[in-house]
């Protein structure tokens, strides 16, 4: 099991679930500043269809490219259904946000051998280790 730090050092392409679109939102602001730290960013959002420059996805499974991260901005009740979808797509991590718990989540990524992280913030881990994707 890869940490945090880890998984964002490995991975150049993060599908984030719950993509928003009010710049107010952490769900904006978080995967923005990935995206200028060098991150692909594909947004997953089932009302918007451009954000960030990039062309936003209704599912994981729409996406037609491999990801190496899912980050997710969704309740933690949600998160489960995120999580086997993430499975399902061959993801090799998942990302819960900053607030996010579930037990459940947790089990099903840990038995699908797919890494796992909860109530972390991709921005602060990001800053915290220094890592950047640009040059």
């Amino acid at each position: 099991m890869r940490s945090a730090q880890q998984i964002l050092a490995d991975s150049a392409v993060i599908a984030v679930v719950g993509a928003s679109r009010d710049p107010r939102k952490a769900a904006h602001s978080v995967p923005l500043q990935m995206q200028r730290y060098g991150w692909r960013i594909i947004p997953v959002n089932p009302t918007a269809d451009e954000l960030f420059g990039e062309r936003v996805y209704r599912s994981l499974a729409d996406i037609p490219h491999p990801v190496d991260l899912v980050d997710v901005f969704r309740p933690a009740q949600d998160a489960v259904d995120v999580v086997r979808e993430a499975v399902a797509v061959g993801a090799p991590a998942v990302w819960l946000q900053l607030g996010i718990v579930s037990a459940e989540a947790r089990r099903i990524a840990t038995q699908a051998g797919v890494d796992y992280v909860e109530d972390r913030c991709l921005i602060v881990e990001r800053a915290a280790a220094g890592l950047t994707r640009l040059g």
